[in-house]
């Protein structure tokens, strides 16, 4: 047994490493492994890796809760690693430390919970996929590299971090390469954040260049001292919080950089649980929750994350409305829940904005691994026009399915109803214009969600794959749904079936977490981590208003959908056909990029063929290099009649040398 302070050196570096030992195994024997037929073996050793991770997460908080209130916040590293500086350049020192508090062991155990119940999931769903060992292997990876995002103790180290997940989710949304839809989603989300990178790199370099450093606990002490920059002042700190800010849009996918996420759907769909739910897109969020003290020195700057976070959330609550393919809804679900994370950051509840983190976490990932448990009960097909009756065929699926979705509308005692809750007390004492669009985005998500429950679960089955079994007996049902989101659903079942019991279990765990998380005061606990004091008042009517909007949006979705006023839908669209028309082209983001970057003669690709490359490229700088060299050669060919071994060539090379010597003498005497 050991003591807690001996837990505390070593547990953190495990908890990161263990996914990165899982990965170096599956990445160096997995193709051994593929040809001995012991694939089975590796997908099991990578998610024992994840939940060795989790484990060792538990003791570290363990251990740091054993400690003094006073002390949170602590850095805790590990001596022999500790012992050397990972960058000192020009006056910038950056060990390689963990910062271990209540905020990075908070992100530590639902990565590490939520990704191992993830992993066990991924053994049944992809079960069937020749290439589940490289699967494994990006998802053991993509954790590392989170682990490192949320533990780093410096802007640097969380930068690689940062980087990692952004090429590991690039390999795992075009996870099925050949598949074109896959393969360009991966670079649009690669491209997209690369753009908000640069933002992040460039509010990195003014910090060191500002501030004199990169590490996270003294950037938020050290501002402590400087004054608080008032709104429209765009002095050093609030450049440097819109600068990180627009990597947190990248990375969390805030308009006007959310385009990437809702085609992440074409990879696997525990990736789209993985990415979507407790991992990468809350990355934002966690930086500018880390980073509190910062933002609270810039009105403007928290003015921008609060306005970006309000609309994104209420921009992405209106496109899911329309959206017909499950996991379509559920990813612009996820990008209005993360503005509504940046909503409580803009207005300094940073606490509240990690609480409505982790409980979307739960009910987020328990929706999309739900949908997969669907999509793998259809055969693939995941438009919800084609399904329905669902409750009866696949009963264990609809009853977890349904603690998510009464958790994410705010059904009162589930955990998504507090985390909400808090967050309009909140923006309610900073902004009633931003309160009021909380509140009606609140209502807009009660009727999307609900829309889809009814949509799969309740009333007829409307799609032909019974019957399409009946019709071909024995026949790969996969072949028979194009739009599949992956390969694994095509495995002879014939027609509707529930899940097997490794995709269930994680379903029953994730489903218990999204009815309890609401219980665990995560923001008194992180509170001392972001140093900033939050004061929330308790505003009594809140809990009446947010039901109230919550069950208007489940009421009118029910008459709707699964009520007496089934027409209604396609009155209402023949009706108000512009907006319609508008919010299926995604409030136009979409076609104004492709326009701005393919269309034309002054698009981004046109631009940068004629001129980056025809003129820039090919014209200056290969010409120029190619000049030096035909130079090189014009001279040296001509030195070459001089080298030609020939009597009257050595003649001639002496006179001219007696000549030049001579005339040089003369010149001199004269």
């Amino acid at each position: 047994m050991f003591a807690a302070d001996r837990i505390v050196l070593w547990a953190p570096w495990m908890v990161v490493f263990m996914p990165l030992f899982g990965f170096m195994v599956l990445a160096f024997f997995g193709g051994l492994a593929k040809r001995q037929g012991q694939q089975q073996g590796m997908m099991v050793l990578a998610t024992a890796c994840t939940f060795a991770s989790f484990f060792l997460a538990l003791l570290t908080v363990k251990s740091l809760l054993s400690l003094p209130v006073g002390d949170h916040g602590l850095h805790f590293a590990q001596p022999t690693l500790a012992e050397f500086n990972w960058i000192d350049v020009g006056g910038l020192t950056i060990p390689m430390t963990l910062l271990i508090d209540p905020l990075s062991s908070t992100m530590m155990l639902v990565i590490t919970g939520i990704g191992s119940l993830i992993h066990l999931y991924s053994i049944g769903y992809m079960s069937h996929d020749e290439e589940r060992v490289r699967y494994f292997s990006y998802l053991n990876l993509f954790t590392f590299f989170m682990l490192v995002l949320v533990t780093g103790a410096s802007l640097a180290l969380m930068f690689v971090g940062w980087e990692g997940v952004g090429l590991c989710s690039y390999l795992l949304i075009g996870f099925w390469f050949k598949k074109k839809s896959a393969s360009d989603a991966g670079k649009k989300a690669f491209i997209v954040n690369r753009v908000g990178d640069a933002g992040l790199i460039i509010g990195m370099a003014l910090a060191a260049a500002k501030l004199g450093t990169l590490s996270l606990m003294e950037l938020s002490t050290g501002v402590k001292t400087m004054a608080i920059e008032e709104f429209g002042v765009f002095g050093p700190l609030t450049l440097i919080s819109i600068a990180l800010f627009i990597g947190a849009c990248g990375k969390s996918a805030q308009i006007p950089l959310h385009v990437w996420l809702p085609d992440a759907m074409e990879g696997p769909t525990p990736v789209s649980a993985l990415i979507h739910a407790a991992t990468m897109v809350t990355a934002g969020v966690y930086m500018v929750a880390r980073l509190g003290a910062v933002y609270q020195h810039s009105e403007t700057a928290m003015w921008l994350v609060a306005a970006i976070g309000g609309v994104t959330a209420f921009v992405a609550a209106t496109i899911a409305i329309v959206q017909n393919d499950i996991k379509k809804v559920l990813a612009y679900s996820t990008v209005s829940q993360l503005g509504y994370m940046f909503l409580a950051c803009g207005v300094g509840a940073y606490g509240v904005a990690v609480f409505h983190l982790v409980t979307h976490a739960f009910f987020k990932a328990l929706m999309f691994l739900g949908s997969g448990s669907v999509i793998h009960g259809l055969s693939g097909e995941q438009d919800m026009r084609q399904m329905g009756g669902l409750r009866t065929r696949m009963p264990w699926t609809f009853w977890t399915f349904t603690a998510g979705w009464l958790a994410i509308i705010g059904f009162p005692g589930l955990s998504g109803y507090f985390s909400k809750e808090e967050i309009l007390m909140a923006a309610f004492g900073h902004n009633v214009f931003l309160f009021g669009l909380a509140l009606f985005t609140a209502g807009l998500t009660a009727f999307y969600m609900s829309r889809l429950y009814f949509m799969t679960f309740l009333g007829e089955y409307r799609g032909g794959l019974e019957k399409k079994h009946e019709d071909h007996a024995g026949h790969d049902a996969h072949a028979d749904h194009a739009k599949a989101d992956d390969h694994s659903h095509g495995h002879g079942h014939g027609g509707i079936h529930e899940s097997p019991a490794v995709m269930l279990i994680p379903l029953f765990l994730l489903a218990i977490g999204s009815i309890l998380a609401g219980y665990i005061h995560v923001p008194q606990f992180v509170e001392p981590a972001i140093r900033v004091e939050e004061a929330l008042e308790h505003i009594s009517w809140m809990p009446v208003a947010a039901f109230a909007v919550a069950f208007a949006g489940f009421w009118l979705a029910y008459l709707m959908y699964a009520g007496p006023m089934r027409e209604l839908p396609a009155k209402v669209a023949a009706k108000f056909a512009g907006v319609k028309d508008l919010l299926d082209a995604k409030w136009g983001f979409d076609d104004a990029y492709d326009s701005f970057v393919r269309n034309g003669v002054n698009g981004v690709v046109d631009v940068s063929e004629r001129v980056l490359w025809k003129k820039v490229d090919a014209g200056w700088i290969d010409g120029a290099v190619n000049g030096i060299a035909q130079m090189t050669n014009d001279f040296s060919q001509g030195g070459k009649l001089l080298q030609n071994g020939l009597v009257r060539g050595s003649a001639i090379s002496i006179l001219a040398g007696a000549v030049a010597l001579l005339s040089a003498i003369l010149w001199a005497n004269s």
